[in-house]
């Protein structure tokens, strides 16, 4: 089942986990996600869920695992459950992971995720983990009635000089290894033949090395801050989510605008606390970094600033769905601050693809 970030991709698992009635395993990514479903399951099945996950090994008619937990446990678990439900089912092809539904003898599966394909290809084995694709939906067909009517808005930043010239120069220098070497650069896959190339040949590595600085000046140009800036006193009634994709990048919006950080180092229960605070519109803007892209519930939040980013369509519908809860009379928005002159404008129309289901 393929539908974009908050059109309620669970509780479609919950009604086929009431109509079958048979013992249940969720698989989830996080202990948030785990959490979130304990809460629907007590909410619309009226039972409490055993957790097999965060150091808790409790199995009941229905059970929500992690994916760590449930790879770990893979062989004691595998005959105890009828019905699987794999939510975020994209990790499950993962080399490890996936021995959660080799090893599972579940006759019924079901796989949840906002975008089913990897940049690796293999989401094709899918097919075999747990099924074909049954119903798929894209965000512009739910916008308006399941999710909020949305706008996306790309702004554009400019270099500085010295950015421009090393922008210019480290460009040069693996174009020119790329031409020279008949290579192109067209997929992550290319990518990897390059880095591996680079183990053993200084001029692919130097190559290797100017593409990825020509890639952070693009990603981090120093005036899109000011763009933020900008935006940010634009929307001061609104409830803003910024992402970027590095944590030194949140950490200096957090301490420019004396705006609240989330990113993987932040602790467990100041994360809580300040999304606590977001949610009841005692913080009106959030930085973050990739760790509310997946899983954690923050609702409310009816604009968003993705500062950078990568062409992940996967990364892009979940930032997009962070802002799509419908609500009377707004509309979100979501703008894309990309560095005019760069390889970022081609990654801002990749990504866009993914509205419309495009290839």
């Amino acid at each position: 089942v393929v539908l974009p970030t908050g059109a309620g991709k669970t509780l479609v698992a919950i009604a086929a986990i009431a109509k079958l009635a048979r013992p249940t395993l969720v698989v989830v990514p996080t202990l948030e996600l785990m959490d979130q479903w304990e809460e629907s399951v007590k909410k619309h099945l009226g039972i409490s869920p055993g957790r097999y996950g965060g150091g808790e090994k409790n199995i009941g008619c229905v059970t929500v695992a992690t994916y760590d937990s449930a790879y770990i446990n893979a062989e004691q678990l595998g005959d105890k459950f009828e019905l699987v439900v794999f939510d975020e089912v994209h990790h499950l092809p993962s080399p490890g992971y996936r021995q959660i539904a080799e090893l599972c003898a579940a006759p019924w599966r079901m796989g949840l995720t906002a975008t089913p394909e990897r940049e690796d290809g293999l989401h094709e084995i899918l097919l075999y983990l747990v099924g074909p694709v049954v119903y798929r939906r894209y965000v512009r067909e739910l916008a308006g009635k399941w999710l909020a009517e949305f706008d996306v808005v790309r702004v554009y930043a400019l270099m500085s000089e010295s950015e421009r010239e090393e922008y210019a120069k480290l460009t040069k220098v693996y174009k020119s290894f790329l031409r020279k070497r008949g290579l192109r650069m067209r997929s992550p896959r290319d990518f990897e033949k390059l880095a591996a190339l680079s183990v053993r040949d200084a001029e692919a590595r130097e190559a290797l090395l100017a593409w990825y600085r020509a890639r952070r000046i693009a990603l981090h140009a120093s005036m899109k801050l000011d763009v933020l800036k900008d935006l940010l006193a634009k929307h001061r009634g609104d409830k803003v989510l910024i992402f970027a994709e590095h944590s030194d990048v949140v950490r200096a919006i957090s301490s420019r605008f004396l705006i609240p950080e989330v990113t993987y180092k932040t602790p467990e229960e100041e994360r809580r606390a300040v999304l606590a605070a977001f949610r009841e519109g005692r913080v009106r803007a959030l930085a973050t970094s990739r760790v509310l892209e997946e899983g954690v519930d923050v609702p409310d939040a009816n604009v968003a600033v993705i500062l950078s980013g990568t062409g992940s369509r996967r990364e892009f519908v979940q930032r997009l769905g962070r802002i799509l809860r419908p609500r009377e009379g707004k509309r979100a928005l979501l703008y894309e601050v990309v560095t005019s002159g760069t390889r970022e404008v081609g990654i801002s129309r990749k990504r866009r693809k993914a509205l419309e289901g495009e290839s």
